[in-house]
């Protein structure tokens, strides 16, 4: 690989383009040069803020696969990359629009499934990432008050929301596999971009010239594509989990629910029974309203001195 330095980093990172092989390319000279991950960082941050909306995405693919590929090695960039991340996922969400913010929540999502980063950086990169329109983890008592939920002692970590569920559904209804457009674009690309036993046909300069602007369109093309269609397969993997999860939940809840059910079904036996045994002694009880009204009447009672009076 070729020597590191600054200016080199810059160059490469000027050279970045969207494809998976370019961003992998660059990844793997980067984490061969580790031992400058704190100038890597800065100066990636740097040429992060230069660059045009369109490719700020792209930087951030870039130090995804550089965090994530140089744990086997050591924990330079993940320790470096830690102060800058989450300005830098404020910086690029701001100037992106709802398509590159769904791609960045892709990163997130896996960031927060490998525990790439601790709870708290994770959480500052879902504020810079969403504010204030993706609800925070619930507390222990907000779950236990929301019995539509799941006990907070089903699982280690929060189960899925049933509004998770539902949003990653809906996400999907749009996947790249499902995008005809892009699928026709592909079936009419020309031979000649497919076959390089064609290549022999090129007579002339001009001729070549036409034919590289077609490759290389067909190339972002198929590049762009085939990164929809693995991050539709990491979406996939994540819901199958969610969906797991979410099963598992349920059936905890259910279980809780019938022993509730059955709690109930014995308090209302019990509370039954004291009605029917109380209708029973109210039955056997004297009617007052039968006896006479004795209200006001005046009876008199002897005293000592009537008996023994000498009258």
């Amino acid at each position: 690989m070729s020597a590191f330095s600054e200016a080199a980093l810059e160059r490469k990172l000027s050279e970045l383009s969207n494809s998976q092989q370019s961003v992998q390319t660059l990844s793997l000279w980067l984490i061969h040069h580790r031992k400058h991950s704190g100038l890597i960082v800065t100066v990636w941050e740097r040429e992060l803020r230069k660059a045009k909306p369109n490719r700020k995405l792209t930087f951030l693919y870039l130090a995804n696969d550089v965090i994530q590929n140089s744990k086997r090695k050591g924990p330079e960039f993940t320790k470096d990359f830690a102060p800058v991340i989450v300005e830098a996922f404020k910086h690029v969400s701001s100037e992106s629009d709802e398509s590159c913010k769904k791609h960045l929540g892709r990163v997130l999502s896996i960031w927060e499934e490998r525990s790439v980063y601790e709870n708290d950086v994770l959480e500052q990169l879902r504020q810079a990432l969403y504010g204030d329109r993706k609800a925070r983890k619930r507390t222990f008592e907000q779950i236990k008050v929301d019995e539509n939920n799941c006990s907070a002692q089903s699982s280690p970590s929060d189960p899925p929301q049933t509004t998770d569920v539902i949003r990653a559904l809906q996400e999907l209804e749009n996947a790249a596999s499902g995008d005809e457009a892009v699928h026709q674009r592909i079936a009419s690309l020309p031979v000649e971009v497919q076959d390089v036993s064609l290549l022999d046909r090129i007579t002339d300069k001009e001729s070549g010239e036409q034919l590289s602007k077609m490759v290389d369109d067909a190339c972002m093309v198929l590049a762009d594509y085939n990164g929809r269609l693995a991050a539709e397969i990491d979406d996939r993997k994540q819901l199958t989990r969610m969906l797991s999860d979410f099963l598992l939940c349920q059936k905890e809840v259910l279980a809780e629910k019938e022993h509730k059910l059955e709690e109930y079904k014995r308090k209302l036996a019990r509370v039954s029974q004291v009605r029917k045994e109380l209708r029973s002694r109210i039955q056997n009880l004297p009617d007052l309203s039968r006896l006479p009204n004795v209200t006001g009447s005046h009876v008199h009672l002897p005293f000592a001195g009537d008996i023994y009076s000498d009258d």
